[in-house]
């Protein structure tokens, strides 16, 4: 006899009550929600198709921040925590503290307006601050509304061609040119001390620093390389061949890898190969391991690190040689090398696909097409030769 607590494989259970028959029950795979909750009384039906997304998702997200780059994790958290003092603001104002998760078109509006008005920042320095805070909802699993995206980017639309906001930034990196690599491999490598230092010594940049920075920046130049590609260049993937070096550039964040080819140069100062010779020799003295990183750490007194060179130490690194060369009516980043590149390849007449290729631009990339464009401004100058 089948009691009320045995369920058969049919998910029916017979229930006798006092010798009564009662109809079959059908159980539902369910848990019942609380009494408090909303819905309190209501079956909530169990979806393990559904369990199983929502599980893969949150997987997926928490891969994906973990394989951001150290600077972009910090730069989205600094985003978010924006967020949270823009909520408080609107709080101030309204009377009422939104959740977090009230991501709006009126709330994303009013995030760039605040950004703007109170937070007076630049209009790129707001459109990637939207981006971090887009990012961190997601990651947080809450929903970011496209039209919210879209009315926040018309919204900002007007602030970027005003040039008073233009100026909040601090703009874009100047190209650096083959004369002004030469300026900073060749500029005395000493730091004085400022008027009310208690220590009256001059500070000189240790030689082996000095040929690691000359590498670098000419390497740069040559490869049109970005600081974090600059950092994961190794030893193996630059190779000495009779024309000059071969040299594989690994990829970061996602972008494809590339090789390239660097040719001998005109100029001592310049040349990325006779440099790359020098510093590779050189800490291969200092006790460098023949197959690590290309670029190692070297501190005040001359010692060479161990672990490769870190991005915003490539970065550093290019600006630190500009200030020793004077350039300091510039914005010399880690970016001018790159730009320097194309705009000094096409006034030599260089083929834009060859210094596409070189620096791993799309094809469809507006910033190198803004590049070549600077580089060709003087090429049948529309005033040149028309009788004026």
């Amino acid at each position: 006899m089948t009691t009320a607590n045995e369920v058969n494989r049919t998910g029916l259970v017979p229930v006798a009550a006092c010798g009564t028959e009662v109809e079959p029950v059908e159980v539902v795979d369910a848990e019942l929600v609380n009494d408090d909750a909303p819905g309190a009384g209501e079956v909530a039906v169990h979806d393990p198709v559904a369990a199983v997304l929502a599980a893969l998702d949150t997987k997926a997200a928490e891969y994906q921040y973990s394989n951001r780059p150290d600077k972009t994790r910090t730069g989205y958290a600094r985003d978010w925590e924006l967020w949270g003092e823009f909520h408080e603001w609107l709080a101030e104002q309204t009377g009422v503290l939104l959740p977090l998760s009230t991501i709006t078109v009126g709330t994303y509006v009013a995030f760039v307006r605040w950004l703007d008005e109170v937070k007076q920042a630049a209009p790129n320095s707001i459109e990637r601050r939207v981006t971090g805070v887009a990012s961190e909802a997601r990651r947080f699993g809450y929903n970011v509304p496209k039209a919210a995206r879209a009315a926040a980017t018309q919204a900002l639309k007007p602030f970027k061609n005003d040039k008073e906001r233009q100026k909040r930034g601090r703009g874009k990196a100047a190209a650096i040119t083959p004369a002004d690599l030469r300026k900073m491999n060749t500029a005395p490598r000493e730091r004085k001390p400022q008027p009310d230092a208690r220590r009256r010594r001059v500070l000189v940049v240790p030689e082996l620093a000095r040929l690691r920075d000359r590498s670098l920046h000419t390497m740069r130049f040559a490869v049109a390389g970005r600081n974090e590609e600059m950092s994961e260049l190794d030893d193996t993937g630059i190779r000495l061949v009779a024309e000059g070096l071969e040299v594989h550039v690994p990829s970061v964040k996602g972008r494809p890898a590339r090789d390239v080819v660097v040719s001998y140069g005109e100029n001592a100062d310049t040349c990325a190969v006779r440099c790359w010779n020098a510093w590779k020799e050189a800490k291969l003295a200092a006790g460098a391991a023949p197959d690590g990183p290309a670029y190692l750490p070297v501190d005040q007194w001359g010692n060479l690190g161990a672990e490769k060179l870190s991005p915003d130490g490539c970065g550093r690194a290019v600006s630190r040689s500009a200030k020793y060369a004077g350039m300091t009516g510039r914005r010399i980043t880690g970016h001018s090398g790159r730009r320097g590149l194309v705009t000094t390849g096409r006034r030599k007449g260089k083929r834009t696909e060859k210094l596409r290729a070189q620096g791993g631009w799309s094809p469809n990339s507006p910033v190198f097409w803004e590049y070549v464009d600077e580089g060709e401004k003087w090429e049948d100058n529309a005033t040149e030769g028309i009788g004026l």
